[in-house]
């Protein structure tokens, strides 16, 4: 497993998102920073806080130019429901192959049940990495706040 850092490529992830449709990562964010969260499931209360925060967060995210998406193992009801019940408007990917991803990313898998850690990745318009943020439990993940004013310092000193 080899953890994702600053400046390293993010690598191409394709994934299923309700509807039949598929999402490929970074190509997605293509020409706007994106942040791509993993979450451990509908079940857990910590990422759902997260997802409605950057929800919440979607003016000021928009203002800075961030694209967000984010990816569980959960099934395709369980992802229809949290999209649902959080109003989310940015895709949600589903039925995600913990290992695979891990093996792609370094994300940390909890065993079992088998499912993916809290991961987060701001990427650049480029599909770089500029943060990445690994937890190996519950707590320790990315914030809207936190990605929005990275992203304006980042522009603003840019050249």
């Amino acid at each position: 497993m080899q953890l994702l850092n600053p400046g390293d490529t993010f690598p191409e992830l394709t994934f299923a998102v309700p509807g039949g449709d598929k999402i490929t990562v970074p190509e997605y964010f293509a020409g706007s920073y994106g942040v791509m969260l993993f979450f451990r499931g509908s079940w857990c209360p910590y990422c759902n806080a997260q997802l409605r925060a950057f929800q919440r967060a979607a003016s000021p995210l928009d203002e800075v130019g961030v694209r967000v998406a984010a990816l569980s193992v959960d099934d395709e009801a369980a992802t229809v429901d949290v999209i649902a019940k959080h109003k989310l408007k940015f895709p949600v990917g589903y039925g995600a192959d913990a290992t695979a991803v891990s093996a792609l990313t370094g994300a940390f898998v909890n065993p079992d049940p088998e499912y993916l850690q809290s991961t987060g990745f701001v990427l650049d318009p480029d599909g770089k990495v500029v943060v990445s943020v690994y937890s190996s439990g519950a707590i320790g993940r990315l914030v809207p706040e936190d990605v929005a004013g990275l992203v304006r310092y980042v522009q603003e000193h840019a050249g």
